[in-house]
């Protein structure tokens, strides 16, 4: 779809919906997410974004904008490029989450664990990075192999739970089994 065939669908949803996500892919890479999101925003929605955090700078112009945020971390920071495979992709990530706690929009965390990827000891560190840096509502999300990259399709579902060391250091933990 056209942006304008979204709008103009979205103009026959006014008073039927309360709000809009923002997400697939990446949203924040679209140099026109702010324009959007308010062109959104004027109809009368509320706003939510699905985000990683890859571009700090266009959250940040988008963060007044909108109403809440699903914020997907991959791993403890310093790992990201283990799992990203692209260069500088934890700081970015931190700095983004770092605006988004500071912006004072509600949010979640969340965290999709591979078994082969993320470990126990992960979580852990993970968990502390995350309180530090003042999330306090995550949700760790079970892998679910639909759709996955060639090599993770037939990787074992995270079946050992989450640590109660890990769960304790949030006022809102959830644990999503896939």
């Amino acid at each position: 779809m056209s942006w304008d065939e979204v709008v103009a669908l979205l103009h026959t949803r006014v008073r039927l919906l309360d709000g809009v996500v923002f997400s697939g892919g990446e949203p924040t890479v679209q140099a026109s997410l702010g324009d959007a999101i308010a062109e959104v925003r004027e109809l009368g929605f509320r706003i939510g974004l699905h985000t990683g955090g890859p571009n700090p700078a266009r959250l940040a112009e988008v963060l007044p904008l909108v109403d809440w945020v699903g914020f997907d971390v991959k791993a403890p920071f310093a790992d990201y490029e283990r799992i990203t495979h692209v260069a500088g992709s934890g700081e970015r990530a931190l700095t983004s989450l770092r605006a988004l706690v500071a912006s004072g929009v509600p949010f979640e965390v969340r965290t999709t664990v591979h078994p082969d990827l993320l470990g126990d000891e992960d979580l852990e560190r993970l968990s502390i990075e995350l309180a530090e840096e003042g999330v306090t509502r995550w949700a760790v999300q079970a892998y679910r192999p639909d759709g996955a990259r060639e090599g993770l399709r037939d990787a074992r579902l995270y079946e050992s739970g989450v640590p109660e060391s890990v769960r304790a250091r949030f006022a809102e933990f959830v644990f999503r089994a896939g």
